[in-house]
C-alpha cells in the first residue's frame, strides 16, 4: 500500500512538474513590447525572458522583426530573446533623416542599454549584414557572435550604379517600383502565405525608408577595410545564388578567420522563413558550439 502511495505521489509530482514547465515556456514565449530611446526617436522591440546576454535579430531592408516569428520561439527557451525593428520600420518611429547603417547600429544598442543587456550575440538578415558590422565595429565589447544571413558585408554597388533602381522609389509611383523589386526578392519562396505576407509588409514601408535605408547600404565607408578582422565566433548563412561568389566566399573568409560559411541550395533570400526548422537547428548548433547557450 505505502509503495502504491509512492508511486502516485511520484506521478503527481511529475505532472506538476512538466504542467509548470510548459507555463514557464509559454510565459518565455510571450514577447514584452518596449521602447528604447535613441536621442528623441523611439526604436520599437520586443523582448523574451531575462538575463544581461541575449540573442538579437536584425531584419533587412523594409522588413520588420515579424519576419523572425518562424525562429524566435525555438531560441526562448534557452536564452533571452530581442527583435528589432529598425528606425523607419516596423512600429519604430518613422523620422525623416538619414537612414545610416550606423544609425541602425545605434539603434540596437540604444535597445541593449534599455533592456540592460551588456553582450549579444547578434542575427542580421540581409540589410542586418552591414548593421551588424557596424555594431561590432562601434560597440566590439558587446558583441559575443554574428550570424549573417543572406546579407553581404562588402559593397554591392554604388548610388551610380543602382540609380535606374532609386530613382523610380523617389517618384510618386515609387509603390509599383517597389513592388517590381520585392517580387524579384521574394521569388523562389516556398509557402506563398508567407511570399504574400512579406511583400505586403515590404511594399507598404514609408517611402522615405525605402530610399534613405537602401542609400544607407551603398555607402563605401560603412564596410570593412582591408585591415579590419572579425574576431568573434560568425557564421554565415547564404542562399545559392550568383551575389555570392567564391571570391566574395574568400573575402569573408579572410575577413572572419574560422567563419562557418554555409551555402543552402533551394532557398530564396529569406531562407529563415522557407528553410525554418534547418534554420533554427543550425544557429542552435551555433551557439552551443561556441558555449553561447547551454
Amino acid at each position: 500500500m505505502k509503495k502504491l502511495f509512492r508511486c502516485c505521489l511520484m506521478l503527481v509530482l511529475m505532472i506538476t512538474a512538466i504542467s509548470t514547465a510548459r507555463v514557464y515556456q509559454a510565459a518565455e514565449s510571450k514577447p514584452e513590447d518596449k521602447y528604447a530611446k535613441l536621442d528623441s526617436m523611439k526604436v520599437h522591440y520586443q523582448n523574451y525572458g531575462k538575463g544581461d546576454t541575449a540573442l538579437v535579430f536584425v531584419h533587412g531592408w523594409t522588413c520588420n522583426l515579424t519576419f523572425w516569428k518562424a525562429n524566435i520561439p525555438a531560441f526562448t527557451g534557452q536564452a533571452r530573446v530581442i527583435a528589432v525593428d529598425l528606425p523607419g520600420h516596423g512600429q519604430s518611429e518613422k523620422s525623416e533623416l538619414a537612414y545610416t547603417m550606423k544609425l541602425y547600429a545605434q539603434a540596437v544598442e540604444a535597445v541593449l542599454r534599455d533592456a540592460k543587456v551588456s553582450k549579444a550575440t547578434l542575427v542580421g538578415h540581409s540589410m542586418g549584414a552591414p548593421v551588424l558590422w557596424q555594431f561590432y565595429k562601434n560597440f566590439p565589447e558587446k558583441t559575443r557572435a554574428l550570424v549573417i544571413v543572406d546579407g553581404s558585408l562588402k559593397a554591392m554597388g554604388t548610388r551610380e550604379s543602382m540609380k535606374g533602381f532609386l530613382d523610380p522609389l523617389r517618384l510618386p509611383t515609387y509603390r509599383a517600383s517597389a513592388e517590381k523589386s520585392v517580387e524579384y526578392l521574394t521569388q523562389g519562396m516556398k509557402d506563398l502565405k508567407v511570399r504574400a505576407e512579406v511583400k505586403t509588409a515590404m511594399v507598404n514601408a514609408p517611402q522615405h525608408t525605402m530610399v534613405s535605408a537602401f542609400e544607407g547600404m551603398l555607402d563605401p565607408n560603412i564596410f570593412p577595410a582591408k585591415t579590419d578582422k572579425i574576431t568573434v565566433p560568425t557564421l554565415a548563412l547564404m542562399a545559392t545564388s550568383g551575389n555570392w561568389t567564391s571570391e566574395y566566399e574568400k573575402y569573408v573568409r579572410e575577413l572572419a578567420p574560422g567563419i562557418e560559411y554555409q551555402k543552402w541550395d533551394g532557398v530564396s533570400h529569406f531562407l529563415m522563413m522557407d528553410e525554418p526548422q534547418k534554420f533554427n537547428e543550425t544557429v542552435m548548433a551555433f551557439l552551443k558550439k561556441n558555449k553561447l547557450i547551454k
